[in-house]
């Protein structure tokens, strides 16, 4: 095995030591082999304790994930048991009693369209009218109800942006760094755009303030509709459970009684899943866009 280190001249006149070689032969005696490898034996011995430390890193991200779970799990039983019957019945049966016997559905469906269609031009949150559209009308119609409304109320702000353009763009120069990923969002191609304002409806970024920036950030109006509209569908699911559960709590403390056992592994396992649901597309929308606003920041 050859193993020394060997003194090279360099122009400058400096001595400095070549790093060791060492070499495999076979040992004709024995058989042995001394295995070709380059470097210290303490950069070999560093090769299992990175794999020791990535093996751990995993354990400790399932131990994480599933103690969310139970947490989620255990608050829904709480909440579910005893906190939303009480509510209920004291609050949201009296409110829905009243709105029955004051409007009619058709009524009701065109107050809660316009509610979701104008709240987000005047800054004012839409979700209890989304919960209301759920209990009112369920996964099907409320759906449709809330994405059409939906459409327009993001429309309105990029429409009315146009007043405020000059004083946006400002804005967006003043605060370069908080404003990387709106900048992002307005640059590339069509779906780069599009899955940027995507990724920004997802996230927990301020919505109703991206509805009035999009424009100064030089997003188009297809990929900003598109990427809103498919943005907002996980809250939208979200904000449509919502209420149908609170239809099924009002519905079981109406009648008297409390729910059977059956009825809240189900609420609980689905409060679970949609809870967990909209925690992971949360995380991995805010990753994605600080890789985006990192990227953005490096190109200014």
């Amino acid at each position: 095995c050859l193993g020394n280190s060997v003194t090279a001249n360099l122009p400058d006149g400096a001595d400095k030591a070549v790093p060791e070689l060492k070499l495999s032969i076979e040992d004709p005696e024995n058989g042995d082999y001394v295995k070709l490898r380059g470097g210290s034996d303490e950069e070999e011995e560093e090769s299992p304790a990175g794999c020791w430390i990535g093996s751990v890193t995993s354990v400790w991200f399932w131990v994480k994930l599933i103690s969310l779970v139970a947490f989620l799990g255990l608050l829904a039983f709480v909440i579910i048991k005893w906190i939303a019957p009480f509510l209920i019945e004291k609050e949201l049966i009296p409110f829905i009693k009243w709105v029955r016997s004051t409007f009619s559905i058709p009524v009701l469906g065109l107050l809660l369209f316009a509610s979701v269609a104008l709240f987000p031009s005047i800054l004012l949150p839409s979700s209890p009218s989304m919960w209301m559209a759920g209990l009112t009308f369920g996964y099907g119609n409320g759906f449709l109800l809330i994405l059409s409304a939906a459409s327009i109320g993001v429309t309105l702000p990029f429409l009315i942006g146009h007043l405020f353009l000059h004083k946006m763009q400002e804005w967006l120069k003043q605060y370069p760094k908080k404003a990387a990923i709106l900048r992002a969002a307005g640059e590339g191609t069509w779906f780069h755009q599009f899955q940027a304002v995507t990724l920004i409806r997802v996230s927990p970024f301020p919505y109703m303030v991206y509805n009035y920036c999009a424009l100064a950030s030089g997003v188009h109006y297809g990929p900003y509709i598109l990427g809103s509209l498919v943005g907002m569908v996980p809250e939208i699911f979200v904000s449509i459970y919502t209420g149908i559960m609170l239809r099924t709590l009002a519905v079981a403390s109406d009648k008297r009684h409390g729910l059977s056992a059956v009825e809240i592994v189900v609420n609980v396992l689905g409060f679970c899943v949609t809870a967990s649901a909209t925690i992971v597309c949360t995380i991995y929308a805010k990753k994605k866009l600080s890789a985006m606003q990192s990227e953005e920041v490096e190109t200014c």
